[in-house]
C-alpha cells in the first residue's frame, strides 16, 4: 500500500522533493503552451487534428497500424482486454503487474475475463513457466486467449524485458493461440535504456500502448496502439466505458509535445535513480536493488523500521516515497527531480535512520 494522505493535509509540510511516482509530474510552461495553441475538433466525428496526428504518429512509433487516444493507460489495458477476449476467458500475466493487481479487478469486472498470475523475478516469467500454465484444450476448461506483459515491470523494480526473453514468451503465446499484449506504461524508458526502439520491442505484440503521465511529463493521456481491425473493434468500448472525447485534441497537444522534448531526457531519469541508489546503499540496514530505469526499491528491515514509519517521517521533512510491503519502499525518480533533489533526500532519509 502506498503512503498518501486521503486528502491534502495541512499538519504536512511543503514537499521539497517527490519520489512518490512519476505520475506526479507536472506540464511545463511550454507544455502548456502547446497545449494552448492546439487545434481541436470533435474526436468522436474524427474531427480533431491533433488527436489524428498524435495517433498516427504513435501508430508509427509502434510499428502498427492505427492508434486510438484514451485518458488512462488503465482504460487502455481494460478495452485491449475486453476487445480480444470473451466473458469466461482467461489470461496470463504476471501476478504482480499491474493489470493483475492494480486496476480494481478490472478484468473481471469489465470484461468477465480471469487473470491467471504467472511467477518469476523482477516482475518478469519466462517461456518455461509460462507453458507450465497452459491449460489442455478442452471444453471444461477456460479458454486462454491473452498474454500480457508489461514493460517496464514496475514492481519489478522498472526492470526490462531482454529482448530474446521477451520474443520467446510472445511466439510461444502465438504458438498457442493467444494473443498478446504489451502494457507499455513506461515503454519510452525501456528504449531509452537499452536502446531497442519501440516498434521493435512491440514487434511481436497485437496490442501496445504507451502512458505520457508519467516520465513524459503530460497531465493526461495514454495511446494504445493495434490493427486497424482491433481499433475500430475497440471504439466500442472507448464509447462504453466513457473514453470517448470532444475537443481532446489540447491534451493530445502535450503528449505530442512529449514526444518532442521528453523522451531523450528519460536517461537524466534513470542518472538520477542510480545516483540515488547509490546514495541510500550507502545507509547503514537499507538493502537497495540496482534499478534500471527511473524506479528505486529498497527494503528498511535491516534497519527495525517499517517502510511505512520510514515514510511517515520523511514525509514530515518534506520527501514523498511509495510504501510497496511492510519493508518494500520505491522511489521514482522524473523531471521534476534533479541531482540536488536527490542528494537531499538521501540526507534527509539517513538523518531519519539516524535518529
Amino acid at each position: 500500500m502506498a503512503y498518501a494522505p486521503s486528502r491534502p493535509n495541512a499538519a504536512l509540510p511543503p514537499l521539497r522533493v517527490n519520489l512518490y511516482s512519476d505520475t506526479q509530474t507536472r506540464p511545463s510552461a511550454a507544455m502548456k503552451d502547446a497545449m494552448m495553441r492546439a487545434e481541436v475538433g470533435d474526436e468522436q466525428n474524427g474531427d480533431d487534428p491533433t488527436i489524428n496526428a498524435l495517433c498516427d504518429r504513435m501508430a508509427a512509433l509502434c510499428g502498427k497500424e492505427a492508434a486510438m487516444f484514451l485518458p488512462t493507460g488503465t482504460m487502455c489495458n481494460q478495452i485491449a482486454i475486453a476487445t480480444q477476449c470473451r466473458p469466461g476467458d482467461e489470461m496470463l500475466a504476471h501476478e504482480a503487474s499491474h493489470v493483475t493487481v492494480n486496476e480494481g479487478g478490472g478484468p473481471g469486472a469489465i470484461a468477465g475475463v480471469v487473470a491467471l498470475g504467472l511467477r518469476g523475478a523482477r516482475g518478469l516469467f519466462d517461456v518455461d513457466t509460462m507453458r507450465a500454465a497452459f491449460r489442455e484444450k478442452r471444453r471444461n476448461a477456460p479458454p486462454q486467449t491473452l498474454l500480457s506483459v508489461e514493460q517496464t515491470a514496475n514492481f519489478g523494480g522498472g526492470s526490462v524485458w531482454p529482448i530474446g526473453q521477451l520474443n520467446a514468451v510472445l511466439d510461444a503465446a502465438h504458438a498457442w493461440g493467444m494473443n498478446t499484449h504489451m502494457d507499455g506504461a513506461r515503454l519510452m524508458n525501456a528504449v531509452v535504456a537499452s536502446g531497442i526502439p519501440a516498434h521493435e520491442m512491440a514487434a511481436g505484440c497485437d496490442t501496445v500502448w504507451l502512458d505520457f503521465t508519467k516520465g513524459l511529463g503530460a497531465p493526461l493521456g495514454a495511446v494504445l496502439c493495434g490493427s486497424t481491425a482491433f481499433i475500430d473493434q475497440a471504439w466500442r468500448w472507448k464509447q462504453r466505458l466513457g473514453g470517448s472525447m470532444r475537443q481532446g485534441g489540447i491534451c493530445a497537444a502535450a503528449c505530442l509535445y512529449a514526444l518532442d522534448h521528453n523522451v531523450d531526457r528519460l536517461a537524466e531519469d534513470h542518472a538520477n535513480a542510480a545516483a540515488l541508489a547509490r546514495g541510500l546503499a550507502s545507509i547503514p540496514g537499507l538493502s537497495v536493488e540496482t534499478p534500471e530505469t527511473n524506479l528505486v526499491f529498497f527494503d528498511t528491515a535491516g534497519t527495525g523500521m517499517a517502510a511505512e514509519t520510514l515514510a511517515g517521517r520523511v514525509r514530515q521533512q518534506g520527501v514523498m516515497v511509495s510504501v510497496m510491503g511492510p519493508h518494500r519502499v520505491r522511489a521514482c525518480t522524473h523531471l521534476d527531480v534533479d541531482r540536488a533533489g536527490v542528494d537531499l533526500a538521501v540526507g534527509l532519509i539517513r538523518d531519519c535512520l539516524a535518529k
